[in-house]
């Protein structure tokens, strides 16, 4: 069987899930599960909602109203009224109708979690209803009630053993009947609320599926034709790579490559299930595979950014050198704030480290840093990593900037610059 996973580029507008249909037309026959994120940038919407609602702005509803009009904008262009995915769609919006109803009380986690989670929900209603229409029989599945995680909001800890065992209890029976249609990004406590597993997880969540159900692949579909050495919305230059190991895959990701969530790779390796990167606008063209004796050509480095950058100082009160002692306390601190470290660096007096900002979670680890530590912090700015690079590679990117923390290794080069 395969695994598909669209995006939300792939999804944003009717002619995009028209074309979703199209490509999975091309399968007809294969056991096929679709894992689908949320339609466009319905997810930064529904952050802002979330936001708004914690805040109790005076734009709360305004924001809401927007994001429901977006999706029934798509749905009038490919149903005609009086399809049951209109009541479909609309009950699902009732479930943030209800959680904004009244004053918030519960942690922002949470919230976050039980209201962006409406995206995911909304766009597989509507592809499920599409395909069926189009003639593709397929069946919605609700994620929540295969893919089970401990309470971490935001971030979810998959349970495998549980969630393996739900899986194959029912997907393969669903699978020998029609295609199914799921949710990228979620799962669910054994209370009955949404997780989601980190953003961009849709990903993750297809890696989840083919690892318990024994895939053949996973495929997932992009606006890029495959794997490239850099971002194109910031390089004109880049190149494509037919093939990567799962390695460097994972270095990749774990310095943050966008194009695979960082968790993705793990569960396919370890079950020796490829990943492939295709287009969904050129869905013949070969992509990038990724598997265990992929082949790693780097004609060009590899270029990630990440912008919205802390650099934070941590150094003793007293003026002390940094000690293992302290730096097990700030660990524990970052841990308990859920701050995942970009890159670090310690001399005698002080502990730097570079991080993603949420606003959220660094208020809170602030407070907790400062109650023992000195604390100095730089916000606003881009972490440049660059694998397989060369000095030339290396003046150029950092040309014009002031670089705040450099660390280089033998592959790879990191800097923090403003």
């Amino acid at each position: 069987m395969l695994v598909f996973k669209f995006g939300g580029a792939s999804v944003k507008d009717a002619d995009g899930i028209i074309n979703l249909a199209s490509v999975v037309n091309k399968y007809i026959g294969e056991e096929l599960l679709i894992v689908v994120s949320a339609m466009g940038k319905t997810t930064n919407a529904l952050e802002k909602l979330t936001k708004a609602y914690v805040d109790q702005a005076d734009d709360m509803h305004h924001i809401f109203e927007e994001i429901k009009k977006y999706h029934f904008d798509i749905l009038h262009q490919l149903f005609e009224n009086g399809h049951p995915v209109f009541d479909d769609v609309a009950n699902a919006f009732v479930e943030i109708d209800w959680a904004i109803e009244d004053e918030p009380h519960d942690s922002h986690d949470f919230i976050y979690d039980q209201i962006v989670s409406i995206g995911e929900l909304v766009s597989t209603r509507i592809v499920s209803a599409y395909l069926n229409k189009a003639g593709v029989k397929s069946q919605w599945l609700d994620v929540r009630g295969y893919i089970h995680t401990d309470n971490t909001y935001r971030e979810g800890t998959v349970q495998w053993d549980k969630t393996r065992e739900s899986i194959n209890k029912d997907l393969p029976g669903m699978l020998a009947k029609s295609i199914v249609v799921t949710q990228g990004f979620l799962g669910g406590t054994s209370e009955n609320f949404t997780t989601t597993l980190g953003r961009e997880g849709s990903d993750y969540t297809a890696s989840i599926f083919a690892a318990c159900l024994g895939a053949e692949s996973v495929t997932t579909w992009k606006d890029v034709p495959g794997i490239l050495n850099a971002d194109p919305k910031f390089f004109s230059d880049t190149v494509k790579f037919d093939e990567l190991s799962y390695t460097e895959a994972i270095e990749m990701t774990y310095y943050g490559a966008s194009v695979i969530h960082p968790k993705t790779i793990k569960p396919l390796q370890n079950a020796k299930i490829p990943l492939l990167v295709k287009s969904f606008t050129d869905p013949a063209a070969p992509g990038t595979i990724i598997k265990e004796d992929g082949i790693n050509k780097f004609e060009k480095p590899v270029i990630i950014l990440k912008q919205n950058q802390v650099l934070l100082s941590i150094s003793a009160k007293d003026y002390s050198f940094v000690s293992e002692d302290h730096l097990s306390d700030i660990f524990g601190l970052f841990a308990k704030s859920q701050v995942k470290v970009n890159v670090m660096q310690t001399s005698a007096l002080s502990f730097s480290v570079c991080f993603d900002f949420y606003e959220e979670r660094f208020e809170k680890l602030l407070s907790d840093l400062k109650q023992d530590f000195k604390v100095k912090y730089n916000s606003g700015l881009t972490l440049i990593t660059i694998r397989h690079y060369g000095d030339n590679s290396l003046k150029e990117l950092t040309m014009g900037k002031t670089a705040l923390l450099e660390q280089i290794s033998r592959n790879t080069a990191q800097v923090v610059v403003r």
